[in-house]
């Protein structure tokens, strides 16, 4: 299936430089695509029309003809003789993301460039002519008190926390368009909610990272520094969940194979962990001997978060299958190797 169905396709992936794109793009060389294409934000800002326009142009012509910088390094793509815009396939990972610390600095910033890129690329793909568009959408979108487990039929039964509200309906707004595309011009497209994201190659930013790179690193330096305690923002008591990268593009991928439907789905793991646990867990796995200080002046951030998962197995056959504990650990060892 996955052999066939990539072997006369082109497929633009947005953000395929990045932490979720560069394992997406490796198992699309694995599943044996042709031709692969890697937009860098340093030549195309996708936030600009201008730059999705020329992107879209350069990806009509084959690979001797267009930018070398548009190639995954070591990719050699192969000649489509026959591609017309319709072999085209594009999977927008590219957003601009930060955990709570990010979203309260930037709120203006998360919504306009998450909004202006995604709106703009879909569009442009329905004119260009494009055969599917994949638009990833986030967990932020849910509303702040959604019952558990998240149902996506629930997803607009309230506003969303308020610190990743700006950026969760930028996000949300991918999936009104996709359902109105797909409803008056008969466009392919669908849209994805992954759950938080983690693992080798993960931002491990002090001021942008999310929770699991943020708390490995504070628990590896304080152990190496000989320091007593951490400070953990909030006061533990929020769950999250969380799927490992590598099981995330495994189900984008089946996704994009086998679903051509207008409902969202989410991608989980179906495991929820609170965040007292999950810092308690972090410090085992790295040997940090020291004591966890919740400080509750800090936001929590949405009380809870855990996915129905059941609509992307009956859909398109995905499960998560890393263990959380072995996630942690693979997360961890990368970042021993390469935090220098």
């Amino acid at each position: 299936m996955s052999d066939h169905f990539w072997k006369d396709k082109r497929v633009i992936v947005s953000g395929g430089a990045g932490f979720l794109g560069t394992f997406l793009v490796q198992d699309l060389i694995q599943r044996g695509a042709a031709d692969i294409l890697v937009p860098h934000v340093e030549h195309y800002n996708l936030v600009e029309r201008e730059a999705i326009d020329r992107l879209l142009k350069e990806a009509l012509l084959p690979p001797g003809q267009r930018p070398a910088h548009l190639n995954p390094p070591g990719f050699h793509p192969a000649p489509l003789p026959s591609f017309k815009p319709s072999d085209l396939i594009i999977i927008h990972l590219a957003a601009r993301v930060g955990g709570i610390g990010a979203n309260r600095a930037h709120p203006a910033d998360f919504f306009y460039d998450n909004l202006m890129m995604g709106v703009q690329f879909m569009h442009q793909a329905w004119q260009f002519g494009a055969g599917k568009f994949v638009a990833l959408g986030t967990v932020c979108a849910y509303p702040k008190f959604t019952p558990l487990p998240f149902k996506e039929e629930d997803l607009w039964n309230g506003y969303p926390e308020e610190t990743n509200a700006p950026y969760g309906l930028a996000k949300k707004m991918l999936l009104v368009q996709a359902q109105a595309y797909r409803q008056q011009y008969g466009f392919n497209a669908i849209f994805l909610l992954p759950v938080n994201l983690y693992g080798p190659g993960d931002n491990f930013d002090p001021v942008s990272s999310h929770v699991i790179p943020a708390l490995i690193r504070k628990c590896l330096e304080a152990e190496a520094g000989g320091e007593k305690e951490i400070v953990v923002w909030g006061d533990g008591s929020p769950t999250r969940e969380f799927l490992y990268v590598k099981d995330a593009a495994e189900g984008i991928l089946l996704a994009t194979e086998k679903y051509d439907g207008a409902d969202p789905v989410n991608l989980g793991s179906g495991q929820e962990i609170s965040i007292r646990l999950l810092a308690t867990e972090i410090a085992r796995l790295t040997g940090f001997s020291g004591k966890m200080v919740f400080d509750p002046s800090k936001p929590n951030g949405q009380p809870r978060r855990g996915l129905d998962v059941s609509r992307a197995k009956e859909y398109f056959g995905f499960e998560a299958h890393t263990l959380f504990e072995e996630g942690l650990r693979q997360t961890i060892a990368w970042y021993q190797a390469n935090r220098k």
